[in-house]
């Protein structure tokens, strides 16, 4: 404001010390000079482009700190308070602040110097003419700007209030708030109030409401003053109200924002993500929101653009501030088809959001072409739409529907930017989930080829598994089990856990899981082929040391736990090693559950330590549960608890091996598991003494004879008289090379099983192998004979001796 040539404001002034003739100039809300009328500088000497520009705080004298003396200048408690004039004199005069706005709407104050107030000599005196023009000030002021009395009644109102009251100012004196606005309003306003006149210090708060009937809902950031009379009272306060809507609503827009960046993708699940985005938008934003997305997201396909004509989406979420989402025509997880001719459909094939009212006639033809969704417009009086597309690395994913019918307002320009940004944000977000499940699926299918796809026949164990792969951002893990049928009808369970998630893992846990099927061909010891697992980890983690680059990738250490059981139902007795792997459990026939105390043994691929086994017998019909950690130790609880509720379920009786599982699974793990889980149950069985046949031989040739009659006699028994030529030719091969070979005692033994299994002990460690033999060379066939007539073969070790056996086949008229 220009006020060098003010008219009335700029009254001339003489510096006799009873007289001041009144000035005036303007200060923003900063304390900066930014208008100054004649008087003032007839006043104080100053010239107008001395002072416009400077701060308000150096004219003041008598204050080293000059914004202290404007302060109670703004707050309405001045009195006559000194000057300084240009010359380095002093001169005292009362100031008056007034609010008002300047073009651009900003805040600033109107000062006015008068001279100090004197006894009138007559009853009623004129107003001075600057006190006129104070008055116009206050009155002309465009910010509501209000004076209450002690009794909380206005006795003035600026232009300002009685605009946005829709009230006169006759109309507003004498009233309280509680006449004019809403009562949650008037309690705040009111209680502020006397608590400036209790304590004479201003006060500063927000409001929310209606001014009027018929007007917005606006923020309002009020401010209390006090107004002192020259004694130091508070006689009056003034109120002033800007309004702070848009303010508000960006802070609104900025926290939306934060809390869609915080909330959404907070999971690596497609229709979640989309979930979240649905929660974060409804009741904020919109009233109603539904989402969707191309089928083949929810299967990790990539996406492609797509091609004009109807559409086809799933839908992924939905929302609504009313309960139960009646305004959705389908429910998440179905599929909606969009005209051709719809936003929707239209927003998908453009990639471009649109802001619509229910009458523009996008959304006419669209309720034209669908009943259902026009009959949910009219029926929830639906009167805003915005379509806004969800789009990541160029390509429209899917599409987001809000909806306005409980908030009077419609959207706007504002809404649908804020829109698009939020969509933007969970698009990513939603992109992200379908490339992990994208990759998830890849390695789950990676890791379910590595895992047996069929178990091998065998008669030892009834059994029944699970596997369920992890629900985390880590990956699957290397968790894996298998049933390994051993020579001599036995059985051998395996479960392990390679340490870490990802490909790495369930790589390293199909070799494992190879090298313990090859060693356990092989016939050795558990004790004794955890050792070989333990070297095949060591060498395993020194080539990944070596291939891998640092500075790419993460190297940790290569760790796995394993426990290896053999159960064999000729003795009814299993032994069983662990490397860093929770024991198993045997529940014998009456029901009591126990763990087996195994020594603790390292984890493959520690290195250098050994391995101890423990055997034990087995009552016939009692089950065994091998188990990865993943099943007992969950976030809820630790793994001690977790063995103790395993225990638990297991002394419960379920009528059979995979309600057993199922129960297990349902009870010990939460909906979604961040750790593989491996479990293996079985349920073992035992051969008769009837379907065993051992004999002592003597090393003596001539006991070749006899053992192939004793055989020829029990199969005979056994009526397996369609195998007796090539049992008693494999016999008699086995038999032979013991008393050749090998060194007493030798024991002959036959085992009706799903195959006859001939096996010849001896106490030689020394194992045979086949050879070729020459055409005029007396031996060298045996083996090679027993290879071609036996459908396996194979060497034992043993403490003391080997054991040589084979397995010949017998037909399905046993079964």
């Amino acid at each position: 404001m220009d006020m060098e040539n003010a008219g009335p404001l700029g009254n001339g002034l003489d510096h006799s010390p009873d007289q001041v003739t009144s000035a005036t100039a303007v200060v923003d809300a900063r304390g900066i000079v930014t208008g100054w009328s004649s008087g003032a500088q007839r006043l104080l000497g100053y010239r107008h482009e001395d002072v416009v520009g400077s701060p308000a705080a150096r004219l003041l004298g008598g204050n080293a700190d000059g914004m202290v003396g404007f302060s109670a200048v703004f707050e309405g408690r001045s009195g006559p308070t000194p000057l300084r004039h240009q010359d380095g004199h002093h001169v005292e005069a009362e100031l008056q602040a007034y609010a008002s706005l300047d073009r651009e709407g900003n805040a600033q104050w109107f000062i006015v110097a008068t001279s100090p107030q004197r006894p009138r000599p007559h009853r009623e005196p004129r107003p001075h003419k600057d006190e006129a023009t104070a008055e116009e000030a206050f009155a002309q002021s465009h910010l509501p700007v209000m004076i209450y009395d002690v009794e909380l009644r206005a006795l003035r109102g600026s232009a300002g209030a009685t605009r946005e009251l829709g009230l006169t100012e006759e109309q507003i004196h004498g009233r309280r708030v509680t006449d004019i606005l809403p009562p949650h309003i008037c309690t705040t306003v009111e209680e502020g109030m006397r608590r400036v006149f209790e304590t004479g210090e201003p006060e500063r708060f927000q409001v929310h409401g209606r001014p009027r009937r018929g007007a917005r809902d606006r923020y309002w950031a009020v401010s209390v003053s006090p107004l002192r009379n020259q004694a130091g009272q508070v006689r009056h306060v003034q109120l002033i109200a800007l309004d702070v809507t848009e303010q508000h609503r960006a802070r609104e827009r900025l926290v939306l924002l934060n809390d869609v960046s915080a909330q959404v993708g907070s999971t690596l699940d497609v229709m979640r993500t989309a979930q979240e985005m649905a929660d974060v938008a409804v009741g904020r934003l919109a009233d109603f929101i539904s989402i969707d997305l191309l089928d083949g997201l929810f299967r990790g396909v990539e996406p492609r653009p797509s091609a004009a004509g109807s559409v086809a989406l799933r839908r992924a979420a939905q929302r609504s501030v009313l309960p139960g989402t009646p305004e959705a025509v389908i429910q998440p997880g179905q599929v909606d088809h969009y005209p051709e001719s719809s936003p929707p459909a239209r927003c998908l094939h453009t990639g471009r959001s649109s802001l619509h009212r229910t009458l523009d006639e996008a959304i006419e033809g669209w309720r034209i072409a669908d009943p259902e969704r026009a009959a949910k417009v009219r029926d929830f009086g639906m009167h805003s739409i915005m379509v806004i597309p969800l789009r990541a690395r160029g390509v429209t994913l899917g599409v987001a529907v809000l909806v306005r019918h409980r908030r009077r307002e419609s959207f706007d320009e504002d809404d649908l930017l804020l829109a698009e940004e939020i969509a933007a944000r969970a698009a990513v977000a939603v992109d992200n989930a379908r490339r992990f499940t994208r990759e998830r699926t890849t390695a789950l299918a990676l890791q379910r080829s590595l895992l047996p796809q069929q178990l091998d026949a065998q008669e030892a164990v009834e059994v029944a598994y699970r596997y369920l792969p992890a629900r985390s951002r880590a990956g699957l893990g290397g968790d894996w089990f298998d049933v390994i049928p051993l020579s001599g009808a036995r059985v051998a369970l395996v479960v392990g856990d390679v340490v870490g998630h990802g490909l790495r893992a369930s790589a390293t846990m199909g070799r494992l899981r190879t090298a313990v099927r090859t060693l356990a061909d092989v016939d050795l010891p558990p004790e004794e082929l955890l050792v070989h697992l333990d070297d095949l980890v060591t060498h395993l983690r020194v080539e990944e040391d070596a291939a891998t680059d640092p500075e790419l990738e993460i190297v940790t250490d290569l760790i796995a736990t394993c426990l290896y059981l053999v159960y064999d139902p000729v003795s009814r007795r299993c032994a069983a090693v662990g490397a860093g792997h929770p024991p198993p459990a045997v529940i014998t026939p009456d029901g009591k559950a126990e763990f087996i105390d195994l020594p603790v043994g390292p984890p493959l691929g520690v290195g250098g330590l050994p391995f101890e086994a423990v055997e034990w017998e087995v009552p016939r019909g009692s089950l065994l549960v091998l188990y990865t950690d993943g099943l007992v130790e969950v976030p809820e609880h630790d793994l001690g608890r977790g063995m103790a509720l395993l225990r638990q379920r297991l002394e419960r009786p379920a009528h059979s091996l995979e309600a057993t599982c199922d129960d297990l699974v349902q009870s010990l793990l939460p909906a979604q598991p961040l750790d593989d889980v491996a479990l293996l149950v079985a349920r073992t069985r035992a051969l008769d003494a009837g379907q065993v046949a051992t004999w002592d031989l003597p090393s003596d040739p001539a006991a070749v004879a006899d053992a192939r009659d004793k055989v020829s006699r029990r199969l005979a028994d056994w009526g397996l008289d369609e195998v007796v030529f090539t049992a008693e030719l494999v016999v008699s091969e086995l038999v032979t090379n013991a008393i050749r070979y090998g060194t007493p005692p030798i024991q002959l033994r036959l085992i009706r099983d799903t195959a006859l299994i001939c096996e010849v002990a001896d106490g030689s460690s020394t194992a045979p192998h086949m050879r070729r033999a020459r055409m005029f060379d007396e031996g060298g066939r045996g083996l090679l004979l027993v290879a071609q007539f036996a459908e396996r073969w194979g060497t034992r070790h043993r403490a003391g001796g080997k054991s040589i056996w084979a397995e010949i086949g017998l037909q399905d008229e046993r079964s």
